[in-house]
């Protein structure tokens, strides 16, 4: 019997064993973890398409760190409203938030409640166009990370210009350019290029293309500089004297008639920004395979290959109970070569890391642009393409320009200098 019950007793002492290490390996086992809920607001359903894979790729590569992200999707505006008030409160605000550059000046003002990402960016900071950290720092520290470059370029209608006898790449220079548009409209009757009269395109890449600016590097209003009364009398011409220019449907490139404008052939050109491809390929089918992506012509040597303009900036707010898992977090979605690499497949974003813009999927030819290879070209611009200076009255300067100094000076044909020699004293009276 004694044998029978040590026998018994060891067996028990066993099982006991094996069954409080299976229990312990479950609990502590990889994907074992709860994950570790973030929430992220957007303003753009475009961005969730490359947010989520990164998501999966972060819990696939640290399953001891699993995180569930909730995307809340509100309008532009409306986010940074609700952005700001809840930060001012000192609650509800998410975790991470993406932020349009519009609208970001406002977030670094007073008590700042943005997470420093300094640490994350100074690793890879000469991988990325430093410009597209400028536009979300202060004293030096960065509060938000680039959603993309935002290369000012000419998207030209090659087979409109071929008719016209118009050579694209010979187009180096704003004369050459200007001549091509009066012979456009001299041998079709129609418009050469579209300008926003409701908006700032392309008259912010143009001035910052050569030096100027809304505001210089301290924050004081230069909107009446020299170089930008030259450029906005520049557009006046294009509009008003030789009118090779058409005022965009709705005053702006977003609108659904101006989309039919451009994909119907009203135009010859356009001068946006890289991440208005993705608008062509979604908006304008018509187009597929006529349309070639070139530099922005030049005044002089001195003036800049392009000009980064607009932008999102993604933060992490000092409210998130995971602060540091969160700036983890973003750099994984922000600043990796996969996630840069998910920016241009994902939403024909022109990646702010320039070290991926020689990588296969951004080198394959592109159908819809001419069945041309486009980085090749940025990767001859990407040591010159300034962005905009920011500051406290970023935003206040760019709600003057689209609402009032292009519509006075295009429209109405008031003179350039005194509209925005106004637009500026109205600005300055804000400081």
């Amino acid at each position: 019997m004694n044998r029978k019950l040590i026998a018994i007793l060891l067996v028990a002492v066993l099982l006991t064993g094996l069954l409080s290490g299976c229990s312990g390996g479950t609990k502590g086992s990889k994907g074992s973890k709860e994950p570790t809920k973030l929430s992220f607001w957007l303003f753009n359903e475009v961005h969730k398409q490359f947010y989520e894979p990164g998501v999966e790729d972060w819990n696939k590569k640290y399953p001891d760190k699993p995180i569930d992200v909730t995307f809340e999707i509100y309008p532009n505006q409306e986010l940074g409203s609700k952005l700001l008030i809840a930060l001012q409160s000192g609650t509800g605000a998410p975790d991470i938030s993406d932020i349009n550059i519009n609208y970001f000046s406002n977030f670094l003002q007073g008590d700042i409640q943005l997470a420093p990402l300094n640490s994350i960016v100074d690793p890879v900071r000469d991988k990325f166009i430093q410009s597209r950290f400028d536009c979300y720092s202060k004293d030096g520290v960065v509060y938000g990370l680039p959603t993309h470059v935002g290369a000012t370029v000419v998207y030209y209608n090659k087979e409109l210009c071929d008719a016209a006898g118009i050579d694209i790449d010979s187009l180096d220079t704003w004369e050459k350019f200007e001549q091509a548009g009066r012979d456009y409209l001299a041998k079709t009757g129609k418009k050469w290029v579209g300008i926003e009269t409701g908006n700032q395109r392309p008259f912010w890449p143009m001035i910052v293309q050569r030096g100027g600016d809304y505001l210089d590097k301290d924050g004081n209003v230069v909107l009446d500089s020299e170089i930008n009364i030259e450029v906005l009398e520049q557009l006046n011409r294009w509009y008003n004297v030789d009118q090779f220019a058409a005022a965009l449907p709705g005053g702006s490139t977003a609108t659904e008639e101006a989309f039919s404008f451009i994909n119907s052939g009203e135009i010859a050109c356009l001068i946006m920004p890289m991440w208005y491809m993705s608008r062509y390929v979604n908006y304008m089918p018509d187009l597929k395979g006529k349309v070639y992506v070139r530099p922005m012509p030049r005044s002089g040597p001195n003036d800049a290959l392009s000009a980064g303009i607009g932008g999102t900036g993604t933060s992490v707010t000092l409210q998130s109970k995971n602060v540091d898992l969160a700036v983890e977090v973003l750099a994984h979605l922000k600043l990796t070569p996969e996630a840069n690499i998910r920016f241009w497949t994902h939403a024909q974003f022109d990646p702010p890391r320039w070290d991926v813009w020689d990588a296969p999927e951004l080198q394959k030819p592109d159908e819809y642009f001419g069945n041309e290879k486009v980085f090749n070209m940025l990767l001859q611009l990407k040591d010159n393409i300034p962005s905009p200076n920011y500051g406290d009255l970023s935003a206040a300067a760019q709600d003057i320009v689209m609402n009032t100094v292009m519509y006075q000076a295009l429209e109405e044909k008031q003179d350039p200098a005194t509209v925005l020699k106004r637009a500026a004293d109205e600005l300055r009276a804000k400081k």
